[in-house]
């Protein structure tokens, strides 16, 4: 172990926040402690994810049983006393917490008097989010950057808007100014993160919209190569971004939806904000601009009340609105939710209908890697001896410096990546 490690658990945004987190806690001097430190960076979108870092606090101190481990993130925000007690764990910072060198001075071995082990103001009384500049992304090949953060909606089964706050977004200036920083740093892509990324602006004076800062990106950051967004909410897109999206290839042609049920009734009873068609017509509107878009979507197996008609519109509508990359989460309750007061459906069950999620997901990646196989296709190499292309699909190549842009002819995939020939790689980075 070095000095200081990070753990990361969740989302790019996640993702993002650790570089800053492994920043702030250098500045804070863990690094020097006898024994180093490990900073867990948590998530708290399912009891699986929170699960799962408390395996990882275990396993950290035995392996190392001198360091310090400071515990943060969603589900540190969220239920900071589970972590708390853990007597593998010495601190628990919030969300808000966690991005300030100060408070990892709050260890008993700064010399801080009267020790409380758990620091976590209440997220809501955040207002706004800072631009915390990130010069690089360790062992990364593309930069996240964040824009936005928290979530003004409460969809019934989820619990992030009390680990992350209400929506409040960076201003376009400090945007604009990380993307250039990271361009200027030799990054070729650059993805956009939020929590609800797609309501960035909604607070801010004249509430400009995504799409208009898309298109201040493109326009002001003349050496930006490729631009990509994480998961958005499709009822949010304005037109700008459906501008963006057909006038610049830059914008990378793949997007993932927050879709979570293909089922009128579920969506209403998750509190969403769009129903079956509006997908369906999102992703033909999308695809009447730029062909060449690929669709991946959140859905949720099992939620409370599913009938089996329910879940078959959720099979459905992956082919009806062409989805090819799926990520599927089998219905988790989580403490606080009101989905958890709602009928729940046997575990067995739900499970079940997570695998056949999943089938259908495998079927229809695979037809979409068959589509490809004697293209031509632009990869960004990644480490590890994988690329990706511009369509987000991965790419196995070998002997390629990180960083580099090639262009690749594809001839065949092993189900889960494409292989081929290099062509060209004349676009190092």
């Amino acid at each position: 172990m070095s000095k200081l490690d990070v753990l990361t658990f969740g989302c790019r945004l996640n993702t993002y926040e650790s570089e800053v987190m492994r920043r702030e806690a250098t500045e804070a001097g863990l690094g020097q402690l006898e024994g180093g430190a490990v900073v867990v960076n948590t998530c708290a979108v399912t009891a699986n994810a929170v699960a799962d870092a408390r395996a990882a606090i275990r396993r950290t101190r035995r392996e190392n049983p001198d360091a310090r481990i400071i515990v943060s993130g969603c589900a540190a925000q969220t239920e900071p006393q589970t972590f708390a007690d853990m007597e593998e764990v010495d601190l628990v910072l919030g969300n808000e917490e966690k991005l300030s060198a100060h408070n990892y001075r709050k260890l008993p071995d700064f010399g801080v008097n009267q020790f409380e082990k758990v620091r976590v103001a209440d997220i809501m009384d955040v207002r706004e989010t800072a631009s915390h500049m990130v010069e690089a992304i360790e062992g990364r090949t593309r930069a996240f950057v964040q824009v936005q953060n928290g979530c003004d909606h409460r969809c019934t089964f989820c619990i992030i808007p009390y680990g992350r706050g209400n929506s409040r977004s960076v201003p376009a200036g400090g945007v604009v100014d990380q993307v250039q920083q990271l361009v200027d740093n030799g990054y070729k892509e650059i993805v956009l993160t939020g929590v609800d990324l797609t309501s960035w602006g909604g607070d801010l004076p004249g509430a400009p919209s995504i799409g208009r800062l898309v298109q201040a990106i493109l326009s002001k950051v003349i050496g930006l190569v490729r631009l990509r967004l994480s998961s958005i909410d499709s009822i949010e897109v304005d037109k700008a971004l459906i501008e963006a999206i057909g006038g610049d290839a830059r914008l990378m042609p793949h997007l993932h939806l927050s879709l979570q049920s293909g089922d009128d009734m579920i969506l209403k009873r998750m509190k969403r904000r769009h129903l079956r068609d509006d997908t369906i017509r999102f992703c033909q509107d999308v695809r009447a601009v730029r062909p060449d878009i690929v669709f991946g979507a959140d859905i949720i197996a099992g939620f409370p009340t599913e009938t089996e008609d329910m879940f078959q519109r959720s099979l459905d509508i992956i082919d009806e609105a062409g989805l090819t990359h799926l990520h599927v989460f089998p219905f988790s309750p989580r403490n606080g939710t009101p989905a958890t007061r709602m009928p729940q459906l046997d575990r067995g069950l739900i499970r079940e209908r997570a695998a056949r999620l999943r089938t259908k997901g495998d079927a229809v990646l695979q037809s979409w890697l068959d589509s490809y196989v004697g293209s031509t296709a632009t990869v960004l190499v990644e480490a590890g001896n994988i690329g990706r292309t511009e369509q987000f699909t991965p790419v196995t190549v070998s002997n390629i410096e990180p960083g580099t842009i090639i262009d690749m002819h594809i001839t065949g995939h092993d189900g889960k990546r494409l292989s081929g020939d290099t062509i060209a790689a004349t676009r190092a980075a």
